[in-house]
């Protein structure tokens, strides 16, 4: 009897234990509520529980939490904070909407939402900006720039005034990868580094890894700047743009079935070449750009959805009609989001990307064309296994074929013989699994493992060299050299002239100390199969990619980084701190005299080495009130060794260390908001950089009556410290309620104190004096600029 007792009392309180360990998921999207535009990032909380989520990149949650009533608190920038009492019986689909600040919902309780420091997750050396806060910084010309506005942060800066492209931790611009919808965009500049290729207006979500990069992503040594664009109302029809001095844009969005489909398309285009035309020594001169912006949504039922998204742009660059430079991308990108449970959400991708380079010089009579086309099938998974395990994994394979060079007579009376470089194709697959695990309630990690393999396939010739060395070294004139070809090997275009597999290992955790505090600590590796052939500090459209092959191989780069964050006065501000450690191996580097133009054997000019970086990190946000901002610090190193190959061989600086070209020693930047009423915004923006290494001449000599320059170390010198100021206003008018028309003027001064940087220092013979003279080239003084901007 007592036996049938315990063993009924055990029974009991086996189906108590049950009842109380009784889970079921909580899941669905999170959207804006006037066009149903799926948001990113979002944070979704349960006070109760201390655990919560984020969406993902379409908008998708999903949590398993204990069954039990609980206070949803859901949190993103520029939206009111939304709370809402969720009673969890079942497996729950729910669609939860979320209004911008400027509205008002009185049946939820709204709190403002503060940008404040994500202290829990493992993800670290990452910022995230939002569109809102971009179009509140001073630009030069009064464009709103995405690519400009991420110099501003710690640890990003750029390779001069009006250069392209971006560094990130002492590495190069090639070595960030730059993601458009998922496409890769090669080149991310127009009018030669003057402005980005990316119009604000068609931006829903802008994330750079600087560290700590997921295993989802590879191929590039330093960052990924992960953009992604709106999806376009699905619930009315709105149009938005604006009026600046050199540009303007417009931007359609509206439903293609309400509720259900979208579209969106927005193009932008400059007008300065205009005015050209009305000074009688520019009419026959141009440069300008345009681009386009496109997208269709469709939700086929709840668990499908379809994305056809795209890109085209365009810079022109024509000169007195005997030169006309023409280059730009163009990427298309077919998605499927498909549910399998309410825990496993995938995507599948297929990827179209181009990057067209075209040279037209009537007065020698031919044309050049170059590019790289690249062809991308994706199939991601996100498995919500528990409120505290998830992964992520999959898989994604890239065909790449690469034209270095089309040369071509422009007419029938040219000199110029047709002539092809050789084309190049490649293939890169890989594998990756990622996971994401609160260990502890206050310990958690992220830890993922990514398996790539490189495929350098067939060309029409492949060089032969004596003891398989491109480049010869000449010992009494201490000179490297070209070396002569001791034959040629052929091979099919799908052959496999040489592999590369590595295995790419991800992790990083966060400790948190309490409520405001925690510290976390990163390593990941990165391998990059793809170089930049390019002998300027600032990408050019003119630079060609080529993939790794026998000569040239693949950058391998180790990170390290330990960080400590600090929510603090009532979270109204942040604290972040990094310190980071990068090195790279096979970091390629040029022979003095390097032609890289049309050169069908780059392995000539090239030598291997290795690079390394390290700094810290300082910012400073406040998050909460009429006056926000940051402020950023970083002090770092960024330097190569290109040592030589036997003890014979002199290196490049004798084989020690030496500045890389994107070495800034010191690097400030302040940015900040003032809301001064209603109808008035200020910001201000200053940054202060180290000056660009450069290599000045040490001597000269006379050559047939010619003085002629020598020159010293590599990298040794420097351009003078960079720096200037910025300011806008931002006036909105008071809205008239009959009317759904939205407009705001934008005032900005560039470069308030007229600060001359120097874009390069050239050194010369003066013709009348015969003296020797340094020639500083600047490009920006002051600038104002106003638009004009609009919604309705």
């Amino acid at each position: 009897m007592i036996s049938k007792k315990i063993s009924l009392l055990c029974l009991l309180l086996s189906c108590l234990f049950a009842t109380a360990q009784e889970k079921f998921t909580l899941s669905g999207t999170i959207s804006d509520s006037k066009s149903n535009e799926t948001l990113i990032g979002v944070n979704l909380f349960i006070p109760e529980l201390k655990t919560g989520v984020t969406t993902n990149e379409y908008g998708f949650y999903s949590i398993t939490i204990p069954k039990g009533n609980y206070n949803i608190r859901i949190s993103y920038m520029g939206y009111q904070t939304l709370e809402e009492l969720i009673q969890l019986s079942q497996n729950t689909k729910t669609n939860f909407k979320l209004l911008t600040n400027e509205n008002t919902l009185k049946e939820v309780i709204i709190t403002d939402t503060k940008t404040k420091t994500d202290i829990r997750k493992p993800e670290m050396s990452v910022n995230k900006l939002s569109i809102s806060a971009i179009k509140r910084m001073p630009v030069v010309l009064g464009e709103v720039d995405v690519l400009k506005s991420i110099l501003l942060l710690p640890g990003v800066t750029n390779a001069g005034e009006g250069a392209s492209g971006f560094n990130v931790r002492g590495g190069g611009a090639d070595q960030n990868l730059i993601l458009l919808d998922e496409a890769t965009i090669f080149n991310s500049s127009h009018v030669f580094g003057f402005f980005s290729v990316f119009n604000p207006d068609a931006i829903k979500d802008l994330k750079l890894y600087k560290g700590g990069i997921p295993a989802r992503f590879g191929g590039r040594a330093s960052s990924v700047l992960d953009i992604y664009q709106k999806d376009g109302s699905s619930k009315e029809f709105h149009a938005n743009g604006g009026i600046g001095l050199i540009s303007s844009r417009l931007l359609i969005e509206g439903p293609l079935v309400k509720d259900r489909g979208s579209f969106l398309i927005g193009g932008r285009s400059s007008y300065a070449h205009l005015f050209m035309k009305l000074s009688k020594d520019q009419k026959n001169n141009a440069a300008y750009f345009y681009d386009l912006n496109t997208k269709i949504s469709y939700k086929l039922n709840p668990n499908n959805n379809l994305y056809l998204s795209g890109y085209f742009g365009r810079d022109v660059f024509s000169l007195a009609n005997s030169f006309t430079n023409i280059y730009g991308n163009s990427t298309l990108n077919l998605r499927w989001n498909h549910l399998f449970s309410d825990k496993l959400f995938s995507n599948l991708s297929l990827i179209y990307s181009d990057y067209y380079y075209g040279l037209d010089l009537d007065f020698v009579g031919f044309q050049w064309d170059s590019g790289i086309k690249n062809y991308n099938i994706k199939y991601d998974f996100k498995n919500y296994i528990s409120d505290r395990f998830k992964l992520n994994y999959g898989l994604n394979a890239i065909y790449y074929d690469f034209n270095p060079g089309t040369i071509k007579p422009s007419s029938t009376t040219s000199g110029i013989n047709y002539s092809q470089l050789d084309k190049k194709y490649a293939f890169e697959p890989a594998l990756y699994i990622n996971a994401d695990q609160e260990l502890t309630a206050k310990f958690s990690v992220s830890y993922g493992l990514r398996y790539s393999l490189f495929y350098r396939l067939g060309q029409s010739n492949l060089n032969v060299y004596a003891n398989n060395n491109p480049v010869t070294f000449n010992t009494n004139m201490q000179i490297y050299e070209k070396a002569t070809p001791i034959g040629t090997q052929t091979f099919q275009k799908n052959e496999v002239l040489k592999s590369y597999n590595y295995w790419e290992p991800r992790f990083s955790l966060a400790y948190q100390f309490n409520e405001k505090q925690s510290i976390k600590a990163s390593y990941n590796r990165m391998v990059q199969y793809l170089q930049l052939i390019s002998n300027t500090s600032s990408p050019t459209p003119l630079d060609v990619w080529t993939p790794s092959d026998s000569f040239i191989k693949p950058q391998i780069a180790d990170q390290v980084a330990l960080g400590y964050f600090n929510n603090f006065a009532n979270e109204n501000y942040s604290l972040e701190v990094e310190t980071f450690y990068k090195k790279v191996q096979n970091r390629i580097d040029y022979i003095d005299g390097a032609d890289l133009i049309a050169n069908n054997a780059l392995e000539q000019v090239i030598l291997n080495g290795r690079m390394r970086s390290f700094g810290l990190e300082v910012m400073l946000k406040k998050n909460e009130g009429r006056l926000n901002g940051w402020v950023s610090y970083t002090l770092s190193k960024s330097q190569q060794q290109t040592p030589g190959r036997t003890a014979l061989e002199s290196g490049i600086n004798n084989g020690q260390w030496y500045n890389s070209a994107y070495d800034k020693t010191h690097n400030l930047a302040i940015t900040s908001s003032f809301l001064y009423n209603d109808k008035w915004t200020f910001g201000t923006n200053f940054s202060l950089q180290t000056g660009q290494p450069v290599t000045y001449p040490n001597g000269q000599y006379q050559y047939l009556g010619i003085t002629i320059p020598s020159y010293g170390l590599r990298n040794k010198n420097r351009l003078p410290a960079y720096h200037h100021l910025d300011i806008s206003a931002t006036l909105t008018p008071r809205k008239n309620n009959n009317r759904n028309w939205k407009n705001e003027w934008v005032f900005s001064i560039y470069n308030l104190y007229n600060r001359k940087n120097a874009a390069a220092i050239n050194f010369r013979q003066n013709s009348e004096t015969r003296a020797n003279e340094a020639v500083k080239t600047s490009i920006f003084g002051m600038v104002p600029a106003v638009s004009y901007n609009f919604k309705f």
